[in-house]
């Protein structure tokens, strides 16, 4: 159970770092959830993502992951640790000495609980993304064996479908069409 709250704690600073390389700057994170079995990530961004925007960002993370990079922590100065560039998250009050996380590419200010290597996180794959608020999408997204049942799960789906109607995978969008 803690290393898959790990795997996915971690994930969220990549996917954070993913969504401001694809959406830009403006992103910032506004809220998040992190349990064994997904993280869900709230942030500033006007509108929907495209199925495009969603795929770059699974890329983005998953070759992080696939880099396998060490991951450090650094507990400093609150100054010193702004001069490294590190993220400081939505609205957190800190105090004078803080705690700086580099995993991959990401640098973000954070006490919690990571992985020791991107690699150790396994897999990551967005299951959903939706708007809670005026200006605030939410990612809701797994990894390890939990996006790989989420990716069988959904060929099983895929795979009665296609029974139904009578065709293979690739002819499912046209027959759908068609009905």
């Amino acid at each position: 159970r803690r290393r898959a709250i790990m795997r996915n704690h971690s994930v969220t600073h990549l996917m954070h770092k993913a969504l401001r390389k694809v959406l830009g700057d403006h992103v910032a994170q506004k809220g998040s959830l992190v349990s064994s079995e997904s993280t869900r990530f709230d942030f500033s961004h006007p509108h929907p993502l495209t199925a495009a925007e969603i795929r770059r960002v699974e890329n983005l993370v998953n070759e992080e992951i696939l880099a396998n990079t060490e991951t450090t922590a650094r507990v400093m100065p609150i100054d010193e640790a702004k001069q490294t560039g590190a993220v400081m998250l939505f609205g957190e009050k800190y105090g004078e000495v803080v705690r700086v996380l580099n995993i991959g590419t990401s640098c973000e200010f954070c006490g919690g609980t990571h992985v020791k290597a991107t690699g150790d996180i396994g897999f990551f794959k967005v299951v959903s993304e939706s708007g809670i608020a005026a200006g605030v999408r939410r990612i809701e997204a797994v990894t390890g064996m939990n996006a790989l049942s989420w990716v069988q799960n959904t060929e099983s789906l895929l795979a009665a479908t296609a029974r139904e109607f009578k065709a293979p995978v690739s002819e499912v969008p046209v027959k759908a069409a068609d009905a």
